[in-house]
């Protein structure tokens, strides 16, 4: 009765363990040994063939005389063995040098290494059959979740994929070592492929490589593959917030580059003007020159030198964005003039514009969606105000739990996994998708102009 409960979904067993500590995994090995059903008598998963919007149940059976049909569960970086691919097979038989399909993919590839995995112990065998468990190597083609079958059909067979939880607690990572960039990326690039729950990125504008995980936990055990794989000391910070600068009223700016040094000299004057943009529209440059005052040559040097000090920042150091770039008079000199000149004096020209233009600084706001007990909307809901968040509104989730969806400062939601856990005891989650940028409060604007200057003296 208790087998026939499990195997019909009656009863579902529950044990505690500890991925820190192992506590509970011998009692859950056990569990699973003495209670599982056979797979003869288990639940295939659900597996769907066809193709579009309406596919249809494929009923898998446990039979090794049909066609192969394994699912990969699992994806594991061997130092020696490279990408394995840790499967069930659920119907058929995979044999040691046998031809398979990934998916609907129409390229088999070959099983030339397949083992029973015992631990640490990689166990060569000749065939597996439904119910094992086994692996296969150096097939860089096999994904995550991916189906593997023998029969090249026009109707693929595939599951439906997994709902993982979106990892959004950050961490940025630099080697130790200058030039190991490249390396670090493999290592975190071949982890990703083991965990689907991981997700890495590379910021171009504040140089970081960032990697998101499920909480700190999960990222802790991230490090330690890391530095098993990569073998050398990896530095570790906060991510860093992307915030901009824009301007919010229009002002104008003027530079004269004026440079003689024995021959030849430089020269090069440009007028201009900034306006602010809405939110979201970008950079706009607008050649207003009348009568040739700056030579057509001379202008995508201007535009240059516009580009060069908005990509830097004017007042914290942060890409200006969300403003429209004027250029309407200048001068020029039939011989001095040349291109650096026009760079420089539309480089300073403009950084001269955004000073006089009120400028503001910009912070991402992200649309949070937190996830927990009935019991705890409430703190929930006062600990995103006391973050300059804002909630929009509730709705039904699982039974016992509802969904709070609201807007909040990404600034303040960077250690947010933490906090959530203390309010809901561990049964809270949250994802975050960028919403928009909005201006930081005077007092946040001042501290990042405040500490812009300082690093600039300290250079």
């Amino acid at each position: 009765p208790l087998e026939q409960a499990l195997r019909e979904g009656h009863l579902v067993p529950v044990c505690f363990c500890s991925a820190r500590t192992g506590a509970g995994i011998p009692e859950l090995l056990t569990v699973i040994e003495a209670l599982m059903p056979n797979p003869a008598e288990g639940n295939p998963p659900p597996f769907l063939e066809g193709k579009g919007n309406e596919p249809r149940p494929y009923p898998a059976a446990p039979d090794p005389a049909r066609h192969v049909l394994a699912h990969v569960f699992k994806i594991v970086a061997d130092p020696y063995l490279g990408k394995m691919g840790v499967m069930r097979v659920h119907q058929g038989r995979v044999s040691k040098g046998g031809m398979l399909f990934v998916g609907h993919a129409r390229k088999p590839i070959r099983v030339g290494h397949l083992f029973m995995l015992q631990g640490a112990k990689h166990v060569d065998i000749d065939e597996a059959l439904p119910g094992d468990l086994c692996a296969v190597a150096k097939v860089d083609d096999i994904a995550f979740d991916a189906v593997l079958h023998d029969a090249q059909e026009d109707e693929h067979i595939f599951l439906k994929p997994l709902d993982f939880p979106m990892p959004v607690h950050g961490l940025a990572l630099s080697p130790a070592r200058r030039g190991d960039e490249q390396k670090l990326w493999e290592v975190l690039a071949r982890l990703v492929d083991e965990d689907p729950c991981l997700r890495i990125e590379q910021v171009g504008e504040t140089h970081q490589t960032l990697v998101y995980g499920l909480g700190e936990l999960h990222l802790r055990l991230l490090l330690d593959r890391v530095r098993e794989l990569y073998k050398g000391e990896v530095l570790t910070e906060p991510p860093r917030i992307a915030y901009r600068e824009t301007v919010s009223v229009p002002a104008e700016g003027h530079y004269r580059h004026k440079k003689q040094s024995g021959g030849a000299g430089q020269f090069g004057e440009v007028y201009l003007r900034v306006e602010p943009l809405e939110r979201g529209t970008g950079f706009e440059f607008v050649d207003a020159v009348k009568g040739g005052t700056i030579p057509g040559q001379f202008m995508p040097a201007v535009e240059k030198g516009v580009r060069s000090a908005l990509a830097s920042g004017v007042i914290a150091g942060y890409p200006l964005v969300d403003l429209r770039v004027v250029v309407y008079d200048g001068k020029h000199h039939s011989v001095d003039s040349k291109e650096i000149a026009f760079v420089t004096a539309g480089r300073r020209a403009v950084i001269e514009a955004v000073r006089e233009a009120r400028p503001l600084v910009l912070e991402p706001v992200v649309q949070v969606e937190i996830t927990a007990p009935e019991h705890a909307i409430g703190d929930i809901t006062g600990d995103l105000a006391s973050r300059r968040g804002q909630v929009n509104g509730t709705r039904a989730a699982v039974p016992g739990s509802l969904v709070v969806q609201g807007l909040a400062p990404l600034a303040e939601l960077t250690s947010y996994q933490t906090r959530l856990n203390a309010i809901t005891a561990g049964e809270g989650r949250y994802t975050l998708v960028l919403s928009h940028y909005e201006a930081v409060p005077p007092n946040a604007q001042a501290a990042l102009v405040g500490a812009y200057k300082a690093g600039d003296e300290s250079d």
